[in-house]
């Protein structure tokens, strides 16, 4: 086995990059925890080059032991990263090291991918008004009919069925159109599982060294014991200041009367006892539709007695969907099943009222009221599942905060009575951050107030985007603001029209939003939570992070409100270990947006003057990188001016590679690397398997809601062996040609020419 050093060395020249300091102790201390079998958790600050510390350790383990390593992440964006550009070139670069190319894949959780069964109709439609009827499809019909073409367009030629290789995206609509969850897929009894793209992901992945997936499906895996990664001893959690928001919020419940209702509606007529929940779910909805937003500490009785209704219809209608001994499940019952399954569940975890649980009534503009239930602390949970029998490795900017690994620690588990071992390391930063940026507190500016946007600080965003001409990221506290800026902004800078642009998240997909604004200087990109993280644009493009709040937990939060006062009862300062360590590590992931190369330059502009004026200031400060501070307008409004001046020409953008079952097909257009580390080519239309007879069953099928038997199927083929073409079937078995046109697709037929079965 080569040495580490000589396998890193190979690896960061592979990729066109230079070996720094923190990248060699950082993968040093990487593979000492793997050979100890101790837990690690390493700061490693922007152009660190951590990515490659973590990654040549857990290749050169993976090929040495032959067990797979498993690296988690918490944004796509990394995700992507990792398997299109990272692993490639890592890959390329070791392998006359190791007399092989190590391998690696993405694995997803199921909605994250095409389900081949749905897109041939195999599955009842999800919205009433649904497009996906070969008959209906109308590309003119509407914004959401266009979706749908382009996603039975794309299903013809993806080789791996990911959602974000798809470019621009589509709406969640019409994505549910093609995709199904976990509990709604027929698994083995699938007719079409031998083209499932993620049965095929996951086989591809049982035999890789790396696999690259996400903190919400590792969690699940860890804490259900699903086995839907394959066994490891190895897992590096990257973006790990995210990993107790992601499993919260995997482990996070609701119930809501539309839920209980759509439920009820996908069980109709399989299930005598369907209008029972629909019953149920108006009289919790009675209860729900008075009673005060918020927390609550206990179920009151009125809300016991209609949860309780919810429970036990649920369980009637679970007991008439349940197939008999023998019977085919079909698709339609069995989205039926996983609706009322996740009610029965949720209503059965709020009504047991666990010790943990934090149970809060909110309210949805579109869903009403809904009902949640999240714990309060995923600690031991963690300590527990993810942290036992095997080496963890979590990395990230921003895991020190205020000077410190222990707060993070404790949330992870990592601290009390029968923790693990475990060690902190912080392997600094490249970059010289007092020289290359300014941290600028407008201290005129009025409080920040719960109203919208003060007038001041519309004037003060103006100032400055016009200063530093455009090139600018938004980091804002709510959506709300987010929008109030970008519309305040288009109008303020109409006579800029064709020269300044503002988008704003939610116009498109983050990936596509964050390329317009890498592209173009001119182009303002303004968001929230998402745009925090995971952003990553050098160069000329984001020489201005404006952040306009310190961004506080919502006083009203009822998760950081219950860990504030249990913190608060055992004596500790519930607002520093929550609210203000919340803040402080928001802040730090926001203001690091900045400077991402060690030629980049800029202002990160913080428009809460109590960055500098309130009694946790100082700790806030301390979590930041160490950037020239500053109150001084019209030093920073120079500056910016004098940076767009001098600014070189923005840098090339990658396109999104296109994807294979085991990441990139080939690098991503515009990427320079494009051909010289570039994976073997593979053909990019997708593999059609034979089709797979149909099942033994009563049932052979369900297409739109159809479920075919075998007599039917019988007469079917009679029709076909006649010539009869689809208008003659649909007159002949009194079904509508869109239902008929699916199953003869799913039977490899086609009216009126005989059987001809689809190889190609």
């Amino acid at each position: 086995m080569p040495s580490l050093t000589d396998l890193l060395h190979a690896a960061v020249g592979g990729v066109g990059g230079t070996e720094r300091p923190g990248q060699v102790e950082m993968a040093q201390a990487v593979a000492d925890a793997i050979d100890t079998k101790s837990h690690l958790l390493v700061q490693a600050g922007t152009g660190t080059g951590k990515s490659l510390a973590y990654l040549v350790p857990a290749v050169q383990h993976a090929v040495d032991t032959g067990i797979p390593a498993v690296v988690a992440t918490a944004t796509l964006a990394l995700q992507a990263q990792i398997v299109d550009r990272d692993m490639p070139r890592l890959a390329d670069a070791v392998a006359p090291l190791l007399g092989r190319r190590p391998t690696y894949a993405l694995v997803k959780g199921r909605r994250n991918y095409l389900c081949a069964h749905k897109v041939e109709g195999g599955f009842p439609d999800d919205d009433a008004d649904s497009l996906m009827s070969l008959g209906m499809v109308d590309q003119q019909a509407s914004r959401l009919g266009a979706e749908v073409v382009r996603l039975r367009e794309w299903a013809e030629v993806t080789e791996s069925g990911d959602r974000d290789e798809l470019v621009p995206g589509v709406s969640e609509r019409a994505w549910r159109q093609v995709s199904v969850s976990a509990q709604e897929c027929l698994g083995s009894r699938c007719p079409m599982v031998t083209e499932c793209f993620v049965e095929r992901s996951r086989a591809a992945a049982a035999d890789v060294d790396v696999i690259v997936t996400n903190h919400s499906f590792m969690a699940i895996d860890a804490f259900e014991g699903r086995q839907m990664l394959p066994e490891h001893d190895v897992l590096i959690i990257d973006e790990g200041h995210e990993l107790v928001d992601r499993v919260t919020s995997t482990i996070t419940d609701e119930v809501t009367p539309g839920m209980i209702r759509a439920a009820a509606k996908r069980a109709g007529r399989q299930a005598d006892a369907s209008s029972t929940m629909e019953e149920a779910a108006d009289l919790l909805e009675s209860v729900l539709e008075p009673a005060p937003e918020g927390r609550l500490t206990g179920i009151p009785d009125s809300l016991a007695m209609a949860l309780g209704r919810v429970r036990d219809t649920a369980r009637t209608v679970q007991s008439e969907l349940k197939p008999q001994q023998g019977e085919e499940v079909d698709a339609g019952r069995q989205v039926a099943r996983a609706a009322v399954d996740e009610v029965f569940e949720n209503a059965c975890r709020i009504l047991e009222e666990r010790e943990l649980d934090v149970v809060w009534l909110s309210r949805d503009p579109r869903r009403g009221p809904v009902l949640r239930v999240a714990p309060m602390s995923v600690a031991m949970l963690v300590r527990d599942k993810v942290f036992e029998e095997r080496t963890v490795v979590l990395t990230s900017a921003t895991l020190e905060l205020g000077g410190s690994f222990d707060a993070v620690a404790g949330t992870i588990g990592l601290r009390g009575e029968g923790a693990p071992r475990w060690r902190g390391l912080d392997v600094g930063s490249p970059f010289d951050y007092p020289k290359q940026g300014i941290a600028y507190v407008a201290q005129h500016l009025p409080p920040p107030g719960r109203d919208g946007l003060a007038g001041e600080t519309l004037d003060e965003i103006e100032a400055l985007v016009r200063a530093a001409g455009g090139r600018t990221l938004g980091l804002f506290s709510s959506m709300r603001a987010a929008k109030e800026a970008t519309e305040a902004m288009r109008e303020r800078f109409a006579d800029k029209e064709g020269e300044i642009a503002f988008l704003c998240q939610g116009e498109d997909q983050i990936s596509t939003l964050v390329r317009q604004f890498a592209r173009d200087p001119r182009v303002c990109l303004f968001g929230t939570l998402s745009l925090w993280q995971g952003v990553d644009v050098p160069g000329s493009s984001c020489q201005l992070v404006i952040i306009d709040r310190i961004p506080f937990p919502r006083p009203d939060d009822p998760l950081a409100s219950a860990r504030s006062q249990a913190i608060a009862r055992m004596g500790g300062n519930g607002f520093m270990a929550v609210s203000a360590t919340h803040a402080a590590l928001r802040l730090a992931q926001g203001a690091g947006r900045l400077i991402r190369r060690s030629d980049d330059r800029g202002v990160v502009a913080f428009l809460d003057n109590r960055m500098m004026t309130a009694r946790y200031a100082g700790f806030l400060q301390r979590s930041l990188p160490p950037f020239w501070p500053t109150s001084d307008r019209a030093m920073v409004l120079s500056a910016l001016a004098r940076l767009d001046e001098i600014a070189d020409p923005p840098l090339p953008v990658a396109e999104p590679a296109l994807r294979g079952l085991t990441g990139a097909l080939a690098a991503p257009v515009g990427d320079p690397a494009r051909g010289a580390d570039a994976v073997a080519p593979v053909p990019l239309s997708r593999p059609v398997a034979e089709a797979p007879p149909p099942p033994e069953s009563s049932r052979t099928a369900v297409t739109h809601g159809h479920a075919w038997t075998e007599q039917e199927d019988e007469e079917l083929r009679d029709g076909i062996e006649l010539g009869l073409t689809l208008d003659e079937l649909s007159e002949s078995m009194e079904l509508p040609t869109e239902v008929l046109a699916a199953r003869l697709a799913g039977l490899g037929l086609e009216a009126g020419k005989g059987a001809t079965l689809t190889f190609d």
